[in-house]
């Protein structure tokens, strides 16, 4: 039997320091904070998607073979243009590591602006262009 995937749900960053991480997306990026399980595990929501949290040494099980702090790049769509968003990084205190510059997205030509979290992950926030 083949299968296909449809969608990514969710993804998980291990971080140093769980409370700093979850702080600065819900800042920084306007993602709205959760918590679940019966260990009261945290997530970061958006969207249909969403982050997972991991403090590192306390990982939930199963997890990456090789989960560390800065280990991930992400690439997140913004509504708005890369103007808007160098505006809103810088505002909050975000250095800019490059952009705004032309990308390939999932969906076609997009502008990115890379910035890192607190834990040193790449973070791509892209608008894709209207034609």
């Amino acid at each position: 039997m083949r299968f296909t995937i449809d969608r990514l749900d969710h993804l998980v960053i291990t971080c140093q320091n769980l409370e700093q991480t979850a702080s600065w997306y819900q800042r920084v990026l306007g993602m709205e904070r959760e918590e679940f399980g019966r260990s009261r595990r945290t997530a970061l929501k958006f969207g249909g998607q969403k982050i997972n949290l991991h403090q590192l040494g306390q990982e939930a099980k199963p997890n990456a073979k090789l989960a560390a702090p800065g280990t991930a790049d992400l690439c997140f769509i913004s509504a708005v243009g890369p103007e808007d968003v160098v505006l809103h990084l810088t505002s909050c205190g975000v250095t800019i590591e490059e952009g705004p510059v032309p990308r390939i997205g999932a969906l076609g030509d997009m502008q990115s602006v890379y910035c890192r979290d607190p834990d040193g992950n790449l973070i791509e926030v892209a608008s894709y262009l209207e034609e």
